[in-house]
């Protein structure tokens, strides 16, 4: 049967703050998909072919590492067959296309609102099914983050339609998979191994719903605008696979073996303040103060839960057993 680490055991200080390092680099690599491929959208590609392709790159990039850190161990590619087919069909596949399906009838911001709202359903998974009760402390966090991310998401004349939300409800359950597994501790795959495995699942099961006409395809060959500038679509394709794809999951699970599921899904959030930040830079979309406002918050809440599960790893290995086993699940 499998386990799942408490949070509060996952890390040391050292290891805690090298996984949010890790984690920011994740988050930024993530955010970059966002202008990159905005500008890909308007010399004619669809966001199914961006997707795809972003992934398939991703997959051809990292595959080959995953390969060399496996270093042989394919006992552990088979015992660990049906997760790896889980985060790449949930954590890479169906975040992407359950997203995309949502904007086709929502607001971006509505769908991203719900879709982000990850977090705290990770939260909720690991206090109801293993057990993990969070501290206060990092509850204040949550409640902090939720605000900055509706700030930041500016939400202005906003309307719910059914089916947006539920496929933006696929694309939570999606990302809440992706953390979840990223934290595992109990698998022994490398996490350049795992990743590499959910990418070529990503990619295959994208693939098949692009053959089946769900996930309608275009392209484009002219020049991408960027910053003021152009860049050759193959430059614009190679970045969004090498770095929003690639580097964004692999550090992503090194991350979040290091900082356990609640403290990684939060750092996550910052991939939205780094959105703006970069279209802001990239595109000249100017944030406005509220949205300023609300990713100062977002970063105050993703500060309060690092201290938080910090400060409740420390308590914890200082406890006695008798008080340990009082704190974490059986």
């Amino acid at each position: 049967m499998s386990t799942v680490a408490p949070d509060d055991l996952v890390a040391t200080d050292t290891g805690r703050r090298a996984g949010l390092v890790l984690a920011v680099v994740s988050a930024v690599s993530f955010s970059l998909s966002g202008p990159l491929a905005a500008g890909m959208f308007a010399t004619g590609w669809s966001p199914g072919a961006v997707v795809l392709v972003r992934v398939a790159v991703g997959a051809l990039v990292v595959l080959p590492v995953g390969l060399v850190a496996l270093r042989g161990r394919w006992t552990l590619v088979r015992r660990n067959l049906r997760l790896i087919v889980v985060y790449g069909a949930l954590g890479v596949a169906a975040t992407q296309f359950c997203y995309f399906a949502a904007v086709q009838h929502m607001q971006v911001g509505s769908a991203l609102l719900i879709e982000y709202s990850a977090p705290a359903a990770v939260v909720v998974w690991l206090w109801l099914r293993h057990g993990q009760r969070p501290a206060r402390a990092t509850l204040g966090g949550i409640a902090l983050a939720a605000v900055g991310l509706v700030l930041v998401l500016d939400l202005t004349g906003v309307s719910v339609d059914p089916v947006g939300t539920a496929w933006a409800l696929g694309a939570m359950v999606g990302a809440s998979a992706y953390f979840l597994i990223n934290a595992r501790l109990d698998t022994g795959l490398p996490p350049m191994t795992l990743a590499a495995g959910g990418l070529v699942v990503g990619a295959g099961l994208l693939g098949a719903l692009a053959a089946v006409g769900l996930l309608p395809l275009s392209a484009s060959t002219d020049a991408v605008p960027l910053a003021g500038s152009t860049l050759p679509w193959w430059a614009v394709l190679a970045l969004l696979g090498l770095v929003t794809a690639g580097v964004a999951y692999t550090t992503g699970v090194a991350a979040g073996r290091r900082l356990g599921a609640r403290a990684g899904a939060f750092a996550g959030l910052l991939e939205v303040v780094s959105a703006v930040l970069l279209a802001w830079l990239l595109l000249g979309e100017l944030p406005s103060g509220v949205q300023l406002t609300g990713g100062v918050l977002v970063l105050a809440g993703v500060v309060a839960v690092q201290l938080a599960e910090a400060a409740t790893a420390r308590r914890l290995a200082t406890a006695s057993p008798a008080a340990r086993a009082r704190d974490l699940p059986a």
